[in-house]
This record gives structure tokens, sequence and C-alpha cells, in this order.
């Protein structure tokens, strides 16, 4: 293969992977308002983030036009295949965190025209914080190439799982105690949900990005848990 199209293929594949960073870049921008809305009952940034979810989807559909593209072109080996393939999953994985982040502007619309279920904001906002900084890390560790940095978010799973889990049982305790808050407590369970599923879009692209530097799967079994689905 001569220098040109070396060259050529490498600079394919850094816009693949900068395309990846910017596309993280909106899911943790999104991901951090989604919990701002819920918090500070922002109905305006709710509405915003409703509509800048597109522009993730749009995104997420032409880096994976690309990526398919590349390998029909190109038809790369090896390191720079998986390259390319980690490229397209870990933009899906983006995506859904959009996808989710969107799902909780929406409920924070209605949890703005309900009693507010103020002992839980705190709440809210440390798991949002901490599943924020989990997302953060592993697009860090992705840019930079620091599997470490990979393998420490995917080791740390069960800490937003310990979240879900204690305000799960906090928010029942508190509708059973007071059927008024039935309605708002059960819209904080699904931003709750929401959150924790992010965090394990955050565990799937630290696997992504181990699998990717390394060729290697990381264990079998994720720390989780246990009790919590």
């Amino acid at each position: 293969m001569n220098e040109h199209i070396v060259r050529s293929f490498e600079e394919e594949l850094n816009h693949l992977t900068a395309d990846v960073a910017r596309l993280g870049g909106l899911a943790e921008a999104l991901v951090g308002d989604s919990v701002t809305c819920v918090v500070r009952r922002d109905v305006p940034l709710a509405q915003t983030l409703i509509v800048r979810d597109k522009v993730l989807d749009d995104l997420e559909i032409e880096i994976e036009r690309a990526a398919v593209a590349l390998i029909a072109r190109r038809q790369p080996l090896a390191n720079d295949l998986r390259r390319v393939v980690s490229a397209m999953k870990i933009a899906a994985n983006l995506e859904r965190c959009g996808d989710l982040a969107k799902n909780i502007a929406k409920r924070s619309l209605v949890l703005a025209e309900s009693d507010p279920v103020t002992p839980f904001a705190r709440s809210i906002e440390r798991m949002g914080r901490l599943v924020a900084s989990r997302l953060k890390e592993v697009l860090d560790a992705y840019a930079s190439g620091e599997v470490a940095g990979a393998v420490s978010v995917w080791s740390r799973d069960d800490e937003i799982d310990g979240h879900y889990e204690s305000l799960f049982r906090e928010l029942l305790t508190y509708m059973m105690g007071d059927p008024r808050t039935i309605t708002g407590g059960a819209h904080l369970l699904f931003v709750a949900k929401n959150l924790e599923r992010i965090g394990d879009h955050a565990t799937n692209i630290a696997e992504i990005v181990h699998y990717e530097y390394t060729g290697t799967q990381l264990g079998d079994q994720r720390p989780k848990l246990e009790g919590v689905p």
C-alpha cells in the first residue's frame, strides 16, 4: 500500500474518531442538562433538550454510514478494523444515552406541573453527577487510548447501581407514606432508572474501548450490585 493511501486511510480513521468524540460531547451535555431540568424544574431547558437530541441522532447515523463505507472501501484488518467497529458501537451507545436523557427531560415536564418531591432532588442530582462523570471518564479513556481508565469505569459500575437501589427504596417508602406523592415519585423512579441505564451504557463503552486497544474482552461478568436488575 503506497504512502498516500496509507495517509488518506489514517485521516479517515481520525475523522471518524473525532466525530465519535463530538457525539460524546453532545451526549455528556444532554445528560447533565437533563438532570438540571429535573432538579430545577426548568421547563424551557427541557423543551430545548428534546429538540437537541435530534442533532445527536443525526450524527450517530453519519458515523455509522461513514464506518460502513470505510470498511467496504478499505477492507481494514486487525487493529484498524477494531477501531472502525468500536467507533460504530460507541456511537450507538451514545445515541441511546441521548434518548434516555431526552426521556428524563420529558419526565421533568410532568414533574414541573406536579407537587415537588423536594426531599429527593439532591439524591437525583448526586446520582446524575455520578453518571455524568462516569460517561466523561470513559470518553476521555477512548480519546486518549488509556485502557486503565476504561477498566476503572467498568469496575465501578456497582456504585451507580447502589445509588439507584437506595433511591428506589426511599421513593417507594415515601409514596407509601403519602399517596399524594405517587405521581411525582413514580416519574422520579423512571428518571433514576434512566440514569442507571446511562451508567450501563458507559460501562458498555468501557468494554468496547478495552477490546479496541487490547483485542481481548473484559471479564464475562461485570460488577453488579446484587438485587439490581
